[in-house]
C-alpha cells in the first residue's frame, strides 16, 4: 500500500512532466500560445490527454510522437532537423558566411587598391599588370606566420 507521501510525490512528478510537455506544444486553435497558457477547449483537452498518457506510463518522447502524428509537426514548438527544414536551420549560417566573405573581400581590396589608385593619379596613366604586381609586393605589409586571408586570396587569384 502506498503512503500518502508517495501519492503526493507521484502527483507532483506527473504534474511537472505534464507542464513541461504542455509548454512545448502549440495550441492548434490559438497558434501563438502553448497549450499550457491557452484556455481554448482544444488546449484543455490536450492537457488532459497528456496527463492521462503520463499516468498510463508513456514516456515524454512517446507523447510528443503521438501529438505529432495526430496534429502534425506544427503542433511542436521545436521542429525536427530533416531535409525539409535544413534550409531553415542552416540559412543563418549561410548568410553570416556570405557577409563575412564580403567583408573580408572589401577589407582586402581596401588595403591593396589604395596604393594602385594613388599611383594612377600621380602618373596619370594606368599601371600595367606587372607594375601593379610589383607595387603590391613593395607596399603590402609582410604577412604574419599564420596564413592570412590575403595570402589565400593572392594564391587563388594567380
Amino acid at each position: 500500500m502506498e503512503s500518502e507521501d508517495d501519492v503526493v510525490k507521484k502527483t507532483q512528478v506527473v504534474e511537472a512532466r505534464a507542464r513541461n510537455i504542455s509548454h512545448n506544444v502549440r495550441c492548434t486553435e490559438c497558434g501563438s500560445q502553448s497549450i499550457e497558457d491557452s484556455q481554448a477547449d482544444i488546449a484543455i483537452l490536450l492537457r488532459k490527454l497528456i496527463r492521462d498518457e503520463i499516468q498510463s506510463g508513456k514516456t515524454d518522447k512517446e507523447i510528443y510522437k503521438k501529438l505529432e502524428d495526430e496534429y502534425g509537426e506544427t503542433v511542436l514548438y521545436a521542429p525536427k532537423f530533416d531535409l525539409q527544414t535544413a534550409a531553415l536551420w542552416l540559412s543563418p549560417l549561410l548568410v553570416a558566411g556570405v557577409a563575412g566573405g564580403i567583408w573580408a573581400f572589401k577589407k582586402h581590396r581596401q588595403k591593396t587598391n589604395v596604393h594602385i589608385m594613388a599611383l594612377n593619379l600621380v602618373r596619370g596613366v594606368p599601371l600595367t599588370p606587372k607594375e601593379k604586381e610589383n607595387m603590391l609586393e613593395i607596399l603590402t605589409p609582410p604577412a604574419s606566420n599564420a596564413a592570412s586571408p590575403s595570402f589565400w586570396w593572392r594564391k587563388w587569384r594567380n
